[in-house]
């Protein structure tokens, strides 16, 4: 693998004699995806730094290659989800609204700058670091933050949470295109604001449409960078697929009090140690 993550050509042979799947790289998607369809959160958040930290991919690499998963493995989730009919289309299109025009303006400022580059792998760590530290802080807090604001957001009006959900989508789609965090656990703390009259389920299943085109955009992107790695994706999603679509069908059996805690936890660690 040269500096930049990516595979050269003979070591490309090599791992394809091998066969694509390695299984623990697809027990990693697996619950990574169950924890997805569950919460709609944890995608890049856990996966991205699971990559870097125990596999040692490099950073530019894992975000390009987390952002393709991402895509994959939540299409599965919002078919899931839109069988069970919880989801709503029109808070889905207001956040592709602004995620996907922002991710397209942030792909080509990035592909000004060498990806493969040292500087810029310490950048995205450290982007990555600070995102899951407000990532964990949203989810620890998220009831007193929701106490707090909700009332004040309860008076906005229809155009003025239409502004905001599409503003918000823009915000989720620079943070993901750069980090591949944002769209799970920030974006359904957004969307708990904004419509905090939904049912959580209704959210989540949103929260992971949303997550398809703006992934998808920002992957394809990433694709044309070359921070791309194929055969490790392949792998993912083998792993990814059954997981998420069994965390769709139980998420409304398990106690969103059991699983926050721990993936704001987790969270909190793996973003101290990204930084540090």
């Amino acid at each position: 693998m040269n500096e930049g993550g990516a595979l050269t050509a003979s070591q490309w042979d090599n791992r394809s004699m091998l066969g694509p799947i390695d299984p623990l790289y697809s027990l990693s998607g697996f619950f990574v995806g169950l924890l997805v369809g569950q919460t709609g959160m944890g995608g890049g958040a856990l996966m991205t730094p699971l990559l870097i930290l125990l596999f040692g991919i490099n950073p530019a690499t894992a975000v390009g290659t987390d952002l393709l998963y991402a895509s994959a493995t939540k299409t599965v989730g919002t078919m899931v989800h839109g069988f069970n009919h919880t989801l709503r289309w029109h808070i889905v299109a207001l956040l592709a609204m602004g995620s996907v025009p922002a991710t397209a303006l942030t792909l080509l400022i990035i592909s000004k700058i060498d990806l493969s580059g040292t500087m810029v792998s310490d950048m995205i760590g450290n982007v990555l670091g600070v995102l899951l530290l407000l990532t964990s802080l949203s989810l620890f807090f998220r009831r007193q933050f929701l106490a707090f604001a909700g009332t004040r957001l309860l008076a906005i009006g229809p155009k003025q949470t239409t502004l905001l959900t599409v503003t918000t989508g823009a915000v989720l789609g620079v943070l993901v295109t750069i980090s591949s965090v944002g769209a799970g656990a920030l974006g359904v703390t957004a969307l708990l604001l904004l419509f905090p009259r939904l049912p959580m389920a209704i959210i989540v299943g949103s929260d992971i449409a949303h997550a398809v085109p703006l992934t998808l955009v920002a992957g394809v992107g990433h694709w044309f960078l070359g921070s791309v790695d194929w055969p490790l994706l392949t792998s993912l999603l083998t792993g990814s697929v059954p997981g998420i679509t069994l965390g769709s069908y139980i998420s409304a059996h398990v106690p969103d009090a059991v699983l926050r805690p721990i993936l704001a936890t987790t969270l909190l660690a793996v973003g101290g140690r990204l930084i540090l």
